[in-house]
């Protein structure tokens, strides 16, 4: 019989989790490991006691989403049990305790789901993909001015990529990938960026992402 199958899901005790873990369980020749914060509780031990398809086991570790070494600590100790390797890797563990509106959220509470939604998934999976600290604050900043173009419906917003601009941090991020200085320069950007938004109207523009070439960019 060929190896194994590994999969490894995060909170998979409940939910979309569980249901997961379950459909995996039925396929043979797997093994699964689900890395729940609490290994210890109920659910996590009710899944120590689903039934599996031939040559498929269960396992579980410790994964607490908020802490910075708990995914290192399941590497050890599932490599304690022989395994080195991941075949699949489900990210599921995430909250969602609060859904104000954006008038009224609480830097506590982003900061709270972020840590464990955002900061979660990069501790599980410390990939090396390169701008992987400021780019995603990015992605935050579109999510946040989309919900503002919906809100409020007065009003015209809408993220604008600059570009990669010959300023004193854009020249030290091209820096970093081994480039001389970055593509266009900051009298390009700005006259493109203020180009845009001379141009932009509510029906147009708001809630959708532009290059600073007025190019729209679909996200």
């Amino acid at each position: 019989m060929a190896s194994p199958t590994i999969v490894l899901v995060t909170g998979a005790g409940r939910g979309i989790g569980r249901g997961i873990f379950e459909l995996y369980a039925a396929k043979p020749n797997h093994t699964l490991i689900a890395a729940n914060r609490n290994p210890d509780d109920g659910p996590s031990q009710e899944l120590l006691k689903l039934p599996t398809a031939e040559g498929t086991t269960v396992q579980l570790v410790k994964i607490e989403a908020t802490d910075d070494n708990d995914a290192l600590s399941a590497v050890e100790t599932l490599r304690s049990r022989g395994i080195n390797h991941i075949d699949i890797l489900i990210a599921n563990a995430g909250k969602a305790t609060s859904w104000p509106k954006l008038e009224d959220a609480k830097i506590p509470d982003i900061q709270d789901h972020i840590n464990t939604n955002v900061f979660g998934f990069v501790r599980l999976n410390a990939i090396p993909f390169p701008n992987a600290v400021y780019g995603p604050t990015k992605i935050l900043q579109h999510w946040y001015t989309k919900t503002i173009a919906i809100a409020e419906t007065w009003l015209t917003a809408f993220p604008i990529d600059p570009g990669f601009v010959q300023t004193e941090m854009g020249n030290r991020g091209a820096r970093s990938f081994n480039l001389e200085q970055a593509s266009i320069t900051v009298d390009e950007s700005v006259q493109g960026v203020v180009k845009v938004i001379d141009a932009s109207t509510k029906e147009t523009h708001s809630g959708k992402l532009f290059l600073w070439t007025g190019e729209e960019v679909p996200w």
